[in-house]
């Protein structure tokens, strides 16, 4: 993966909030400004120093920033909502979005749009996040942040022309404007329709305007492994590690490169040296990765046993988000396990699983983060069903997913049904109805578009699966999913 996210919230939302001053170079650009309530200049030069943190994705000096401007200004609300964005558990996004709402009624209108886009997140009502963030460029039509909340939200909701337009104004706006560059190249890595010549081209802009920005050139390093250029890629990520020798980031992405290119020792001695260094989340997050090493290299037993080694170990190794980290750690270990018909492995990694996202949820406490909760446990429980033939059973978790999402202004809400519906389909022989199902999931999840890819080889549809397989084999992009499938699509795609 890209990177470790701070809160599985229901819509991905871009940090896009408020006034940005460039660092280190201090440049500001008028039209990249949108009303600050603030009574302090100390906290606003430290929030536009944590702006542009965020937005070079260097979290952790964000967060010293925001914390910083909170002291100097307890009221200042688009900082509270600033730390909600890179928060470390589902609590502290939640402390952060109520401090954030409770001083909502002395800003601008602007800032309340931002922080209620936030707020319906939770509840995850997408289309108010649609209304809202069009409302925010009718009254900002200059701001490139407010074109940016508005093409994060598009993008959520897979209408990829619309959120590939918006970014490009924002670039219009603001030539000069790094976290555009950063939005349009993944863009064009991760979301469909996938271009990877044009991502390195606007990887390569932010390179030319961030050259001493270590994630400038480790986004440069994502391009170049998009466009099967592994040695390259593994040259740009040691030079975001030369331009941050405390950061961890570089040396997991190079961990990731060394495990495609079948050098297993190298990759886990660079997820050690991660680790080793890693802040915050980290050291959780990035051992779930070299876990995965296992996988690659051919054996998913060992990777199961090191994650649930892992689990046993997060409580101790004082961390912000253990529960979070708990749930990912899990739910790598589910998938993993349900590929390789490890049922009782799974059946155990399920039960656990389960309490810990319901604790979580509770943690949030809204309605649609308990039910989204309950409806993801379905989810799995029907895969694990259906992996044993009980199709009957998978089938009803299936429903009982659609149904607990029903209430959600979300058009994507019942894609995992759909995901899971194809599922049992493709185990049945049903390859007709898999195909109509997988078509309904995800676009952008490797995983089913594997299995999408198998259900039209099943039909007879040669073209098609070779189309959609071959597309897949590169990826080059670390997630269980890409690991278990990753063998065998490079075997088909030969």
């Amino acid at each position: 993966m890209r990177r470790t996210k701070h809160l599985p919230v229901a819509l991905p939302l871009v940090v896009l909030i408020a006034a940005c001053a460039g660092e280190p170079a201090e440049r500001e650009t008028d039209v990249m400004v949108m009303p600050v309530t603030t009574s302090s200049d100390a906290a606003l030069a430290d929030f536009k120093r944590g702006q542009h943190a965020m937005d070079m994705g260097r979290f952790f000096d964000a967060r010293e920033y925001l914390e910083t401007a909170v002291e100097a200004d307890p009221d200042f609300a688009l900082a509270h909502l600033g730390l909600a964005n890179i928060a470390n558990s589902a609590a502290e996004f939640v402390a952060s979005l109520d401090a954030a709402e409770e001083r909502a009624a002395s800003v601008t209108e602007a800032e309340r749009i931002l922080i209620e886009i936030a707020r319906r997140g939770l509840d995850n009502d997408a289309e108010g996040q649609l209304q809202l963030a069009q409302q925010l460029v009718e009254i900002q039509p200059e701001s490139p942040r407010a074109w940016l909340q508005l093409a994060g939200i598009q993008s959520g909701l897979n209408n990829m022309e619309a959120a590939r337009e918006a970014m490009l104004r924002a670039a219009e706006l603001a030539p000069d404007f790094g976290l555009a560059y950063v939005l349009l190249g993944n863009s064009y890595i991760f979301n469909e329709p996938k271009d990877f010549d044009t991502a390195a081209e606007y990887m390569s802009r932010l390179v030319e305007l961030e050259p001493e920005e270590p994630n400038a050139h480790d986004l440069m390093g994502d391009a170049y492994r998009a466009q099967n250029d592994l040695a390259n890629a593994r040259d740009s990520y040691t030079r975001a590690a030369e331009l941050a020798p405390d950061d961890a980031l570089p040396l997991q992405q190079r961990g990731h490169v060394n495990s495609f290119l079948g050098d297993y020792d190298a990759a886990r001695a660079d997820y050690d040296a991660a680790i080793a260094r890693g802040r915050g989340n980290q050291k959780a997050s990035f051992a779930v990765y070299r876990a995965l090493v296992s996988v690659h290299a051919g054996d998913p037993g060992a990777a199961v046993d090191e994650l649930n080694e892992l689990v046993a170990e997060i409580d101790g190794m004082d961390i912000p988000g253990p529960l979070g980290q708990k749930i990912f750690a899990l739910t790598n270990a589910a998938q993993i396990a349900l590929h390789h018909n490890m049922f009782d492995a799974a059946e155990s990694i399920l039960e656990q699983r389960a309490a810990l996202q319901l604790e979580q949820a509770e943690q949030v406490g809204t309605d649609a983060a308990i039910r989204g909760a309950r409806a993801n446990i379905a989810y799995f429980e029907g895969v694990l069903a259906a992996r044993k033939g009980d199709y009957r059973t998978a089938t009803a978790k299936a429903r009982e997913f659609m149904t607990l999402m029903e209430p959600d202004a979300n058009p994507r809400k019942n894609e995992p049904a759909h995901d899971l519906l194809g599922l049992v389909s493709l185990l049945r022989g049903d390859h007709e109805g898999a195909i109509e199902h997988y078509e309904q999931a995800n676009p952008n999840n490797i995983y089913t578009q594997y299995h999408l890819g198998l259900a039209h080889e099943g039909a007879g549809n040669a073209a098609a699966a070779q189309e959609i397989i071959s597309g897949l084999a590169y990826n080059n992009f670390n997630n269980a999913g890409y690991a278990l499938i990753r063998k065998d699509a490079l075997e088909k795609a030969r």
